[in-house]
């Protein structure tokens, strides 16, 4: 049945391909978080601006909380014109572009102002991260979508120093973050985000790795007591298009998608890097929370700083090339 709908699906992305360059053509969007989210929340502003600028001649068509296809399959949905376009969690590309982890590696970005620069369209991290995505799964990206950055969550006695984890089982939701936790002398628990409630509430792990954004939204501030902000790594989805039917579209309608595309990317970082301050200080009433500076911070970083020795040596030239791109964005 999968394959049947497979099918239907990559005809009718073949059929906008073939269709008149005057037609109305529909661009459905797979995302597996609710509309109301922020990241859907995103897609509908750029569905507005691309609706209003080609005067309806482009329609963005939304289906939110997983309706067609989960975080995991829009790479290939979207590389074989399953869907049209949809977001996925970066860390989804791991298997076919390996470097795509390079935002996970602990303190590689300073502060969110490297941060920013690093991947920033047109940066140089983006140019190979967008440029071996589009080669590998034919998904065009069209732009990154804001997450929020790392923390760590647990009961007992707050985190406050990277000794503090040692023989503690923790939550993670990528390689990368796994190899951070080992550093620091924990055990990683790959886990998915709708897991971690209930993981927490019933002591099946003793820290939480997640994004600040999450606390809140996921109600974890009920189940875990202290949160620690490491702001370690950065969290980024990506929204992507089939090329084909990118490439299909009149020289008018891809600019129209680029330009509403380089828009919404820098409202969506400047909402999310805003809520994520306001959101810590909202925590602040219902936890424990352990802002990390100065000298504790340099201990951390002194911790896991075999992470991106691991990273290069596993991922090779194409991965120092990409920790390059993020150390040159810290000058700019």
């Amino acid at each position: 049945m999968k394959h049947l709908i497979l099918g239907a699906a990559a005809l009718t992305a073949a059929s906008i391909l073939t269709a008149p360059a005057t037609a109305e053509q529909t661009i459905r969007v797979t995302l597996q978080l609710p509309d109301t989210h922020s990241l859907g929340e995103n897609w509908k502003e750029f569905a507005r601006i691309v609706e209003e600028k080609s005067g309806g001649d482009l329609k963005i068509q939304l289906f939110p909380s997983a309706q067609l296809f989960t975080d995991k399959e829009v790479p290939g949905a979207v590389g074989t014109g399953a869907v049209e376009a949809g977001s996925a969690f970066i860390g989804r590309y791991a298997g076919s572009v390996p470097t795509v982890d390079v935002i996970s590696i602990p303190f590689i970005f300073t502060d969110e102002a490297h941060l920013r620069a690093a991947v920033a369209p047109g940066s140089a991290l983006r140019k190979e991260i967008d440029e071996a995505i589009l080669k590998e799964t034919n998904n065009r990206v069209l732009w990154w979508q804001a997450f929020g950055r790392n923390i760590y969550l647990n009961n007992g006695s707050p985190i406050r120093l990277p000794e503090d984890l040692e023989g503690k089982k923790v939550r993670t939701y990528g390689k990368v973050q796994g190899w951070t936790v080992e550093e620091l002398g924990g055990a990683p628990t790959l886990m998915s985000g709708s897991k971690q409630f209930l993981a927490y509430q019933q002591g099946a792990v003793d820290v939480g790795m997640t994004g600040a954004s999450a606390v809140k939204s996921r109600n974890l501030y009920e189940v875990m007591d202290h949160m620690t902000t490491t702001f370690d790594s950065a969290i980024e989805f990506i929204a992507v298009m089939n090329n084909d039917v990118y490439e299909g579209l009149p020289e008018k309608d891809r600019k129209i998608i680029d330009e509403a595309a380089a828009q919404v990317e820098q409202t969506l970082r400047d909402r999310i890097y805003s809520e994520e301050a306001a959101n810590v200080e909202e925590m602040k009433s219902k936890m424990t929370v352990v802002e990390l500076a100065g000298e504790d911070r340099a201990k951390w970083e002194k911790a896991t700083a075999n992470v991106v020795d691991r990273f290069v040596q596993e991922t090779g030239e194409a991965g120092q090339k990409v920790v390059d791109a993020v150390k040159s964005a810290l000058n700019q």
